[in-house]
């Protein structure tokens, strides 16, 4: 892509104009993808207490519904990134488009919870592929300059949106069609996707040698599935056995692989990509944006459905002022990015959002939607999209080309890991809360349900507030420095 694509044009037809429109079609369709692996996060959420009844789960199995995408997505994000890079992102793209389908259908007719689970996990293999391919893809359609800050700022307002649009989306399926049509609609966008990537998507792939890092996959897969799964285990005890077994597995997994990182010439996740100061911030925020957007939206559908008895479109609708918030927040959020740079922004954003979690966190079992849940999802949503409009720019700027699906992948792994941890941590308070809530009343099972649903919440406002301290300590530099103009690189000074 030229610079001459961005000078103005006087007088008769631009040559440039053709590809311009291209890139904005080609956006249209990676945010596409965006949306469908976002979304299917959280998709299943508002249809799980349907699919739990008719497939008999566990609550345990119920869990690891939404956690085997989650967990299986982030594992594998960066080896799909690295695939990306070296084998072509669009071809990446469009072989994970296809197998996402395949795993959907498969979830779709599933007869048991374990067809399930493998079914979900097989989706987050996939999307691993897709969304490293799909960001690499936006990276370099958008290089530089006010296309690329409207491009980012589409893309991670989508980014925000989808999970909140993945509950309302599920509400209607269930409550119209059968819940099974929450993984089966999948197919409809998998179509639209890869005949939109057929056709728009250019390649694109890193230059030179490229050797994959397999040892470095092998062990930072194991070790973030052993550190989720150790955190899974956290609800029958943080001392048990299991519990300090699998975490220390993971820590010692993950400090493994960052050794072998700085030995093999071409690494899965070169350091430079997450040592670079703005850049590690922006992933750290990423993840524990995800803890909420991921961990905390189930408890809410759960509250809807199970404490207030709503259907489950009333619930999906009922998570529909979030999404609203972020979308007329959104283009607010992006002229004040272009007037005050991202810092401002990535530090109040996490502060609003927190705002909108405590009030959350005082719901009752008796208490009103329009009351309790309303005003704080309105809140909720405008803190998010101060935080996503800059965030996936802040991930990738100033990334070299043949990193840049490296880059992608850990940021979208940020998000993913986060969210699967934060399940298992808020889960674990869950159940904490509610069976000592349920211990001194018996009685009161809608109101232990309340108590541990209360607690999720304000954890997540607590985890917030980290963020807020994050953007604070790491994005820094100036507004030019934090989202060049057209032309400019990123100059990070960390």
């Amino acid at each position: 892509m030229t610079m001459t694509q961005n000078h103005p044009v006087v007088a008769g037809p631009s040559p440039s104009r053709p590809a311009k429109d291209r890139r904005w079609l080609t956006l249209c369709v990676l945010a596409l993808t965006q949306l469908v692996v976002v979304l299917d996060g959280t998709i299943v959420n508002i249809a799980l207490p349907q699919a739990q009844a008719e497939l008999a789960l566990t609550d345990g199995q119920r869990q690891w519904v939404v956690t085997a995408y989650a967990l299986a997505f982030g594992a594998l994000l960066l080896l799909g990134g690295r695939i990306a890079d070296y084998w072509g992102r669009k071809r990446t793209y469009l072989v994970g488009m296809i197998g996402f389908g395949i795993a959907s259908a498969f979830g779709g007719i599933a007869q048991n919870g374990i067809e399930l689970i493998i079914a979900r996990g097989l989706q987050g293999a996939f999307a691993a592929m897709l969304a490293p391919a799909a960001l690499a893809l936006l990276t370099v359609t958008f290089p530089h300059g006010k296309d690329r800050n409207t491009a980012f700022a589409v893309f991670g307002v989508i980014a925000g949106a989808g999970a909140a649009v993945g509950m309302l989306l599920g509400g209607v399926l269930t409550e119209f069609a059968d819940w099974r049509w929450c993984l089966l609609v999948n197919v409809i966008f998998v179509i639209v996707g890869f005949i939109g990537g057929v056709l728009l998507v250019r390649e694109s792939k890193a230059g030179g040698e490229n050797t994959y890092d397999i040892w470095g996959a092998v062990t930072v897969t194991l070790g973030l599935g052993a550190l989720v799964y150790g955190f899974s285990l956290a609800e029958t005890g943080w001392a048990t056995l299991g519990t300090i077994g699998f975490l220390s597995l993971g820590v010692v997994l993950l400090a493994l692989f960052v050794w072998l990182e700085t030995r093999v010439a071409q690494p899965l996740l070169p350091l430079r990509v997450v040592l670079d100061r703005v850049r590690g911030g922006a992933f750290l925020i990423q993840a524990i944006v995800g803890t909420v957007m991921i961990g905390a939206t189930l408890y809410l559908a759960l509250h809807l459905q199970i404490v207030l008895g709503m259907s489950p479109l009333q619930a999906g609708l009922g998570s529909l002022p979030m999404t609203l918030a972020i979308m007329a927040t959104a283009p607010v959020a992006t002229r004040m990015l272009r007037i005050i740079g991202p810092r401002p922004l990535m530090i109040t954003g996490p502060i609003i959002a927190a705002a909108g979690l405590l009030y959350l966190a005082a719901l009752t079992a008796d208490g009103n939607y329009f009351v309790q849940i309303l005003p704080a999802l309105l809140v909720l949503g405008v803190g998010m999209a101060c935080i996503f409009v800059p965030v996936q720019n802040l991930a990738l700027s100033g990334v070299e080309p043949h990193d840049a699906g490296a880059a992608s992948a850990t940021a979208n792994a940020s998000m993913q890991i986060g969210g699967s941890i934060g399940l298992s941590v808020f889960t674990a308070l869950y159940v904490s809360a509610s069976e000592s809530s349920l211990s001194a009343d018996p009685g009161a099972q809608l109101e232990a349900l309340t108590a541990g649903y209360s607690v999720v919440f304000f954890a997540a406002a607590v985890v917030m507030v980290v963020a807020a301290v994050v953007a604070l300590v790491f994005i820094r530099g100036s507004k030019e420095e934090l989202a060049p103009t057209e032309g400019a690189a990123a100059v990070h000074l960390g």
